[in-house]
């Protein structure tokens, strides 16, 4: 094993979360964009069930970027922090777990706000000479506030 390649892998794998986080934050659409495979999957499912709310999978890096910012454009303020990121690469696939911290405010009224902290379980892929995200699951630890008037629902 090239421990080098080990580690900049590592480093490439948790890269891609960390530009699912920051794109939304930055409203950045090709940053947020560049963390997705074009054929991934997002399941914000589990998390949202928490609070009553369905959420349906959204498949496609286009259908992705579009329906998050779409809905946070103007009106949605975030922030994302990500902890306890663990990895486990096989050839070009690899499998991230890590626990996100989301504070989601009105843009209007920062009183009306819901901080979401989440397990996510991570499917990627290699791409070229980064990692994508093939796939994600969001589950919902614990939340505070009103995640419906955030989210709907």
């Amino acid at each position: 094993m090239d421990v080098n390649q080990h580690l900049l892998d590592r480093v490439e794998i948790i890269d891609a979360l960390y530009r699912f986080g920051l794109g939304q934050d930055l409203r950045d659409r090709d940053l947020f964009a560049s963390a997705f495979a074009d054929d991934a999957e997002l399941d914000f499912g589990p998390a949202s069930a928490k609070w009553g709310a369905p959420s349906p999978v959204m498949v496609g890096r286009d259908t992705i970027v579009d329906t998050i910012l779409t809905l946070f454009e103007g009106r949605i303020n975030t922030t994302h922090q990500v902890t306890n990121p663990r990895v486990r690469i096989d050839g070009d696939t690899a499998t991230l777990t890590a626990l996100v911290e989301a504070q989601h405010l009105l843009s209007a009224d920062h009183g009306t706000f819901a901080l979401l902290k989440n397990f996510y379980d991570v499917d990627l892929v290699r791409d070229a000479d980064h990692w994508v995200i093939r796939r994600v699951r969001i589950d919902n630890a614990w939340y505070t506030g009103d995640p419906k008037a955030i989210f709907g629902g």
